[in-house]
């Protein structure tokens, strides 16, 4: 992964590869953004003007290289663009200099050294641009090349050179971030130990279903667990028989890879909050004997991202030390046709003791969700998340960048929604509509798996909502839109897995270990 350093030295004296300033797009053209002075007063003042002789306009995405001035220890200057100018008295928005650091990031694969002079006033602003550095640097080149490699435990890095690709940028330097300011400092280290787990949860989405089953992710958690301390326990299939999981059982049972529950715990000695994240971890999703059409299947193993995200943000938790109490569920299973697996009306019986009618075992996300939530809810935390790659009514409704938002309370939705505003993830509250319900009802069982075809992303949350206690506090994020990037990468976000939602959980444990949920 890529290092990240700060220092107080100017651009003109860091021995580095490039240099890296913002430019941003104003009505009279581009304008150089603070903390390039230093490569602007070797221009003369005209750096913007070089620019625009070039093409550039300071757009969000854009990226101009030029040589460096004269006298400078770099050779190349890259101009990244922010995007609009802010207004007088106002400052870059976090989210613009992260995504703008992404840029820069990408654009710099093979490169070993820049110094990123990108506008620094605030810790937030350290912090959006280390993650903006370390995120859009990421690469997944494991199965590239000769070598034999282990899927998501060789790491993102193996195999570059095999396959003749630029590795990542190696290290960035932040310049005008003080390294013995507190502050900056702590920001810089939350940066790195969040972007870390962020692209763990990458390698796991972006690993074929055939190195990654129930059974192995259910190992790399374990592994996981044991480097930070974390308490896991794992239920295979023999015990989720046991305990009454139909909901497991009942996806898992059409596969050669029996299903799991993983079990995740940190505690915070001091804790006052507790949070229960539970995530959807279909390591492969045919849509089981309710075949998917082709063309639908070939990016089915992303269907574990919530689940991925639920563990990187455990982990997290653990490595920033919060003062709140997480609890991380995954429910692990790969929906596949076969001589044992469930068949549309069929009836399970779930951990909760209520049965559902499965009209469409495609719709098998929320019946392992509704175990693993059920499970939480018997420990009373404070509040439970699940996270699942769950409908693609809601890629219908928001888009592919964009994760839906429902919940059993306003208030709570309303935080959530905040709450990702400030980590960064775009995100739009839902709402979860009484007439809706009434769709599930099923003539045999206690409801089914399926309702209404219209608002289908809202009646699986309602689906949810049916295996929530009285009392409990409880949130829905259906990523299904922004867990998997199919196309062209852009800002910090690669193709392929992105690691949608880890940041609004840590965010929100965060908000628990300061005693506000909302």
């Amino acid at each position: 992964m890529t290092a990240l350093t700060l220092t107080t030295s100017g651009a003109a004296s860091l021995r580095a590869d490039v240099i890296v300033v913002g430019v941003a797009k104003s009505a009279a053209g581009p304008v150089v953004a603070a903390g390039a002075e230093a490569v602007d007063k070797g221009f003369d003042g005209r750096l913007a003007a070089v620019l625009e002789t070039l093409g550039a306009t300071g757009a969000e995405g854009e990226v101009t290289k030029v040589p460096a001035p004269a006298g400078f220890k770099s050779p190349v200057v890259l101009a990244v663009g922010l995007g609009r100018e802010p207004e007088k008295d106002e400052a870059y928005g976090t989210e613009s200099l992260r995504r703008a650091a992404g840029v820069a990031a990408r654009s710099l694969s093979g490169t070993k050294k820049a110094g990123v002079a990108l506008p620094v006033e605030s810790a937030e602003d350290v912090a959006a641009i280390g993650e903006g550095l370390l995120l859009g640097s990421y690469a997944f080149t494991v199965y590239r090349g000769g070598e034999k490699k282990t899927g998501a435990k060789a790491g993102a890095k193996a195999g570059a050179k095999d396959a003749g690709q630029k590795e990542p940028l190696a290290e960035a330097v932040l310049i005008g971030a003080k390294p013995r300011d507190k502050a900056h400092k702590a920001a810089a280290d939350r940066a790195i130990a969040l972007t870390e787990e962020i692209n763990r949860a990458r390698d796991l989405i972006n690993t074929p279903s055939n190195d990654l089953t129930p059974a192995g992710f259910a190992a790399l958690a374990t592994t996981a667990a044991k480097e930070h301390g974390l308490k896991v326990e794992v239920l295979d299939e023999k015990a989720l028989a046991k305990g009454g999981y139909g909901g497991l059982i009942g996806v898992g049972q059409g596969s050669a890879n029996p299903p799991r529950l993983v079990r995740l715990s940190y505690t915070a000695r001091g804790a006052k909050q507790s949070l229960a994240f539970v995530g959807k971890g279909i390591t492969y999703d045919s849509g089981g004997i309710s075949l998917k059409p082709a063309g639908h299947n070939e990016t089915m193993k992303c269907d574990m991202s919530g689940a991925a995200a639920v563990f990187a943000a455990v982990v997290t938790a653990a490595r920033l030390g919060l003062k709140a109490n997480v609890t991380g569920w995954l429910a692990l299973a790969e929906n596949m046709p076969s001589g044992s697996a469930t068949r549309p009306g069929d009836v399970l019986r779930m951990y909760s003791g209520k049965t559902v009618e499965v009209l469409n075992t495609d719709a098998e996300g929320r019946l392992v969700l509704a175990d693993a939530i059920t499970r939480a809810s018997e420990e009373k935390p404070d509040a439970i998340v699940d996270v699942a790659t769950l409908t693609g009514a809601m890629m219908l409704a928001l888009g592919n960048r964009t994760f839906g938002i429902m919940a059993n309370d306003d208030a709570f939705r309303t935080s959530l929604h905040e709450i990702a505003d400030e980590a960064g993830e775009a995100s739009w509250p839902m709402p979860l509509p009484a007439d809706l319900r009434k769709g599930l009802d099923s003539p045999i069982a206690d409801l089914a798996n399926m309702g209404e075809r219209m608002g289908g992303g809202l009646v699986a949350g309602i689906f949810l909502r049916e295996f929530v206690p009285e009392g409990i506090t409880w949130g829905h994020l259906d990523i299904a839109g922004p867990a998997f990037n199919e196309g062209a990468p852009f800002g910090y976000t690669p193709k392929g897995g992105t690691g949608s939602a880890v940041r609004t959980l840590v965010g929100l444990a965060e908000h628990a270990a300061a005693g506000d949920l909302g």
